[in-house]
């Protein structure tokens, strides 16, 4: 939680705010975060009532990961792809972004490897970097508990040391298609003959003139035999398209609105100049 190394960062300056006082205060955080999260998932599913990570199937090892990142009560995303991933089907999430799409997809993959561990076992392919680096940790947090090991291939890192991290054979590798494509075509020993599970986040995205070569050549060299999960905040032609050359007989989960974000999701813009944008970044982030 980032409030407590703040309050206590206070209390070294001012005397009175004692260890019992931020306790208090980082409780009081703890369940208004998750209350926001339980009342927007009932409202997400009118009012129904929400089942639990456990009674969609989720073991327990990974409902206490889930516990850990505090995600007591699945999003309506989650609560509806989940139990068919579980069941083997390929899937088609249509949600907003800030729904809970990594976890709706990143469970079942974890889960699925503690039954048969393997290296290079998923692939979740992201058009930016930044969703890369956010999709991995996520992976990393709910996988903490049971050694799970993963990669990031985007580009502007040194390919060198992704080529080092490769020969540890992880067993997630989340990238964007172009950097991918790189280590398919230049990496030694580095292919994707085994993988199991195909992820393509932000698909509507991933399916413009940029990628659409790459995401070609990546179909081509993983197995016909796979689980593949296609996300995407919109259906657009493209995104069906790929659907009918990837898929078997997908089972399609529809939680998106006309609108790509979540109520609760902050959105802000600020007027600056050019040359100046680093530096009022530094100090938004500070």
């Amino acid at each position: 939680m980032m409030y407590k190394p703040k309050l206590i960062a206070l209390a070294t300056l001012y005397p009175f705010i004692t260890p019992l006082l931020i306790d208090l205060v980082f409780l009081w955080f703890s369940a208004a975060k998750y209350l926001e999260r339980f009342l927007l998932t009932m409202e997400e599913n009118n009012g129904e009532e929400v089942k639990s990570f456990k009674e969609l199937g989720i073991c327990d090892q990974l409902v206490d990961a889930c516990n850990d990142l505090e995600w007591r009560v699945p999003t309506k995303i989650q609560a509806e792809a989940i139990p068919y991933a579980l069941e083997g089907k390929d899937l088609i999430g249509l949600a907003q972004t800030g729904s809970g799409k990594t976890g709706a997809f990143a469970l079942p993959i974890i889960q699925a490897l503690l039954d048969d561990p393997k290296p290079f076992f998923g692939c979740v392919l992201s058009p930016t970097r930044e969703l890369a680096i956010q999709i991995a940790e996520q992976f990393e947090a709910l996988g903490s508990g049971i050694g799970l090991k993963t990669v990031v291939l985007v580009g502007g890192i040194d390919i060198t040391q992704q080529q080092i991290a490769l020969a540890k054979r992880p067993h997630i590798i989340v990238g964007t298609p172009g950097r991918l494509v790189d280590h398919l075509s230049n990496t030694k020993g580095f292919s994707l003959r085994m993988l199991k599970y195909l992820v393509l986040d932000e698909a509507d995205r991933l399916l413009n003139e940029d990628f659409e070569k790459a995401i070609d050549d990546i179909l081509k060299v993983i197995p016909m035999e796979r689980r593949t999960y296609l996300f995407s905040a919109t259906m657009t032609k493209k995104v069906r398209k790929l659907q009918r050359a990837s898929l078997r007989n997908p089972v399609k989960i529809e939680t998106a609105t006309k609108y790509s974000t979540v109520d609760t999701l902050k959105q802000q813009f600020l007027f600056v100049p050019a040359k100046y944008k680093d530096c009022y970044l530094v100090h938004i982030l500070k």
